[in-house]
């Protein structure tokens, strides 16, 4: 079993540490919770920067793939329901093709694309846990944005033919280009703005040049 820090566990004192996935479903809804191999895990709010880059990133990413017809993309708290875990990725992203895998409660399996934004409690839990299961899972591309102070930095990751993730520099200016939500592109200096870049003139300077 997965040995649940204390620092993890949010102020919740009738948390259960140990369940099936059905029962892990029934319970959580709307928790901010993950499941990992029959154990329990809960999580403390994130910050209110942490927040306004999930809302700018997902409305970018949704906006472009409902308007080339691409997919779907979800947010937390919904699940994805992996081999060994029932994770709750901030941002993923659903191709077209893999729409009939979206449940009522989770997604089952992969998605093709994850975003995790990094906060102080989550930075090994995304670079190192959640890395290693969406590799072997075979979620085809990682993005791992970490918008903290002084730590500002974006990483992303495209997975190989031999399974393993291999990084993807960004441009020298400062542009990344999905593999996966063909066409779509990030400056990644808009994330450190503040405030951020508006929405509608973003998407539409990213649709321009897609």
């Amino acid at each position: 079993m997965a040995t649940v820090s204390p620092a993890m566990i949010s102020a919740q004192p009738n948390t259960p540490t140990a369940m099936t996935y059905d029962e892990f479903l029934s319970w959580s809804d709307g928790i901010h919770a993950e499941w990992i191999k029959g154990e329990v895990i809960t999580f403390m709010s994130v910050t209110t920067a942490h927040q306004r880059i999930v809302i700018f990133l997902s409305f970018l990413l949704q906006t472009f793939a409902q308007y080339f017809q691409k997919g779907e993309v979800l947010t937390a708290p919904v699940q994805i329901k992996l081999r060994d875990s029932g994770r709750e990725p901030d941002i993923f992203l659903v191709a077209k093709e893999n729409a009939g895998r979206v449940q009522e409660k989770f997604f089952d399996g992969a998605p093709d694309l994850i975003v995790e934004v990094i906060s102080d409690e989550s930075a090994s839990r995304d670079r190192v846990d959640k890395f290693e299961e969406y590799e072997e899972s075979g979620v085809r591309e990682y993005w791992l944005i970490d918008p903290r102070p002084k730590r500002q930095r974006a990483d992303f990751y495209q997975l190989g033919k031999d399974g393993k993730y291999r990084p993807v520099p960004i441009d020298d200016d400062g542009v990344y280009r999905s593999h996966v939500l063909q066409g779509f592109w990030l400056n990644v200096n808009w994330l450190w703005q503040d405030p951020l870049p508006d929405l509608l003139p973003t998407f539409e300077m990213i649709r321009g040049k897609s």
